[in-house]
């Protein structure tokens, strides 16, 4: 590596740009980070805050350089808003490769009011578009790595395996069987996930009409907290998301079990999800910097998770370790009770990647940190007042047992 190369993390404030950033400068890279911060206002708008106490990111950084001597910059910017100022900065930095985490990323929060949905499609999609523009502007040589979602492919997957972006079909033409291969069909489940759909379409045309050089990881639910950097130093511990907009379902289900709350299973609990680690999204992103599509290829696509599981196995697990009580509470979402998902994650596998999977100690270690901290916790906040629809009510009871399966209607009397 040069040791000029020059990496920009934009929303590298967050769950998944804090430890990205330092891990990227640890490996010998420059770093610039681009936030708004705008992740810590939303922790004031919704009257919670990290389980963990962070720090102003100004002392992260301070305490960063103090650790490793390497130097991290920071510039307070809105990416959807700043567009000049963002593509000034671009052409200052020059950087070889931009990490885009800069979105809102949460399903419940995009689908709280007209107002989140209206903020989550200004902030993600105007923000996609801008950075991809001042890459075109600045007339640069920038591969872009996106944070995307598993969610754009939706959880119906016709019996079979997802494959990483694009899939192999079948057309006619003349007469004769041809086989295409096209963007796998998006299926998002809610607004948060709309965007990253758009940003999907917005990466094929800027990639087919101005070459630029696009990496887009379709990640699954994030579980763990902290990385060896962020372990270093108090001042570097990593955000963690416990509340019911925010909070990922097993990093959920831990605090939850800290705390003494019953384990909140929505709906039947049958919805598989995929999982990755922390520490693997941050090798991900490393190995994805390292790898870059060549000129005129087309957008890559990895699907940058590690494992599946249906989410009331995972609850029956931290049940068994913990002793938590387990409830199942009315879905607010608009989904399949029960789905199946099998994916491909070839790509990773070949460029070396170890994944770490779900393990009880792996497990114990967030036991712990949601212990250390439960202090901090509100536990009015621990369920979700978001809902994909009016008419689905809001449930804080709960109870005991697991929901029967819908019965199928009659047909013809039988």
């Amino acid at each position: 590596m040069a040791v000029s190369e020059r990496i920009m993390v934009l929303g590298g404030d967050g769950f998944c740009g804090w430890p990205t950033a330092l891990r990227l400068s640890r490996e010998g890279y420059d770093v610039v980070i681009v936030d708004n911060l705008s992740r810590r206002k939303i922790d004031i708008e919704l009257g919670c805050e990290s389980l963990t106490p962070i720090q102003p990111i100004e002392r992260r950084l301070r305490t960063w350089e103090e650790l490793t001597g390497r130097h991290i910059a920071f510039y307070n910017l809105n990416i959807a808003e700043d567009y000049y100022e963002l593509e000034k900065l671009i052409e200052e930095v020059r950087p070889k490769a931009i990490v885009h985490f800069a979105e809102q990323r949460a399903a419940p929060y995009s689908m709280k009011s007209p107002r989140h949905k209206r903020y989550t499609v200004d902030n993600n999609v105007n923000g996609t578009h801008n950075v991809l523009c001042a890459i075109v502007e600045s007339g640069l040589d920038i591969h872009l790595v996106h944070l995307g979602t598993m969610g754009v492919y939706g959880y119906g997957t016709a019996g079979m395996s997802i494959p990483e972006g694009y899939l192999t079909v079948k057309v006619e033409i003349d007469g004769v069987d041809r086989e295409i291969e096209i963007p796998y069909p998006p299926h998002p489940g809610s607004i948060y996930h709309m965007t990253k759909t758009l940003d999907a379409l917005l990466f094929y045309y800027y990639n087919k009409n101005d070459d630029v050089r696009i990496t887009d990881l379709h990640q699954g639910v994030v579980w763990g907290t902290n990385t060896e950097e962020t372990l270093m130093h108090p001042d570097l511990i990593n955000r963690f998301d416990w509340e019911g907009d925010y909070g990922t379902v097993l990093n959920r289900f831990l605090v939850e079990a800290a705390v003494g709350h019953p384990l909140t299973v929505y709906g039947s609990g049958g919805q598989t999800r995929a999982f990755i680690h922390i520490r693997d999204t941050v090798r991900c992103i490393s190995l994805a910097i390292q790898h870059p599509p060549k000129r005129k290829e087309r957008v890559k696509i990895f699907n940058q998770a590690t494992e599946t599981h249906r989410v009331r196995d995972l609850a029956q697990l931290v049940s068994r370790l913990t002793g938590a009580e387990i409830r199942y509470y009315v879905n607010p979402r608009n989904e399949a009770p029960d789905n199946d998902l099998v994916i491909h994650n070839r790509q990773f596998l070949e460029l070396g990647l170890k994944p770490i999977t779900l393990s009880e100690g792996l497990l114990y270690e967030v036991i712990e940190v949601a212990a250390r901290y439960k202090d901090r916790i509100d536990m009015s906040k621990i369920l979700s007042d978001s809902r994909w629809r009016a008419d689905i009510p809001i449930d804080r009871e709960g109870r005991a047992q697991q929901p029967a399966p819908p019965v199928a209607p009659a047909v013809n009397g039988h």
